[in-house]
């Protein structure tokens, strides 16, 4: 017999393989629609992979700190590549969706109201698996880079992980930007963010000011753990990286959700 969904006390209550269906349903139209708007996977991919290969190989033969520039540059750009994937992917998205009422239709619907969020976080990580592994592929191929399996499966599986607080970050902007301004916006953060962080210019080369302000930022704390596999970081506790990403997911979800809570309260008063 075929499953219902049925009303209880006033409630929509859903069979729970249902439920699945529709949050996975979801975030299958959300990847495929990100990935039909060129503007946004041909950048969000090309951008970093550009990157890698102007200074990862064709200066790879150098070396930064005791691995190679192609070595060390996959985690740097591989967080670039993940921090633009997840807020051009939700920041953006959500800013132009509000502006064009698209919410509005969505909670009008019988959808879950989180499988809307469900979806854009999981399409920025699809996303950004997407860059870091065309960047592993490029340097292996290309690079020359040499990496055991466990640590190829460790350095993306930590950088996928890693794209989730700047989702949560994303969800945050979304809320508080127009959707003309959107793109402006999120690249008067992006690009400071990734200079102060060290993904253009390693580290320890960086100003001793700059070094200073970027403990404080997220993607600092990314690229250090993608570092750390590749034996290439500060030798910093990797639990301290990760406190630091979980207490900024959670800061921009706080912030994320009392920005649906004044649009719910424009809407339904």
């Amino acid at each position: 017999m075929a499953t219902t969904t049925t009303w209880t006390n006033g409630a929509l209550v859903r069979p729970a393989g249902g439920l699945v269906r529709i949050y996975m349903k979801e975030a299958k139209y959300e990847f495929l629609k990100n990935l039909r708007i060129p503007r946004y996977s041909f950048s969000v991919i090309l951008f970093p992979l550009m990157f890698y290969v102007l200074f990862g190989l064709v200066m790879g033969r150098q070396t930064i700190g005791n691995v190679s520039t192609s070595k060390y540059l996959i985690a740097t750009y591989g967080t670039f590549g993940v921090m633009g994937a997840s807020l051009f992917g939700v920041a953006a998205g959500l800013a132009a969706e509000r502006g064009l009422g698209w919410l509005q239709v969505k909670r009008a619907s019988p959808m879950p109201p989180f499988a809307y969020f469900v979806a854009k976080v999981v399409m920025s990580t699809i996303f950004s698996a997407s860059v870091v592994l065309l960047l592993l592929l490029l340097g292996v191929c290309v690079g020359g880079v040499r990496l055991s399996l466990p640590e190829t499966a460790k350095l993306v599986s930590t950088l996928v992980a890693g794209s989730i607080p700047f989702s949560a970050m994303g969800l945050a902007i979304g809320y508080f930007i127009g959707p003309n301004s959107a793109p402006a916006v999120i690249n008067l953060i992006y690009l400071p963010l990734s200079f102060a962080s060290g993904l253009w210019i390693p580290f320890m080369f960086l100003p001793r000011v700059v070094q200073r302000i970027a403990v404080f930022l997220p993607p600092y704390h990314l690229a250090q753990l993608a570092l750390d596999i590749l034996r290439a970081g500060q030798q910093e506790s990797s639990w301290t990286h990760w406190k630091f990403l979980i207490g900024f997911a959670l800061i921009c979800l706080g912030v994320a959700r009392i920005g649906f809570q004044r649009d719910e309260a424009k809407l339904y008063g």
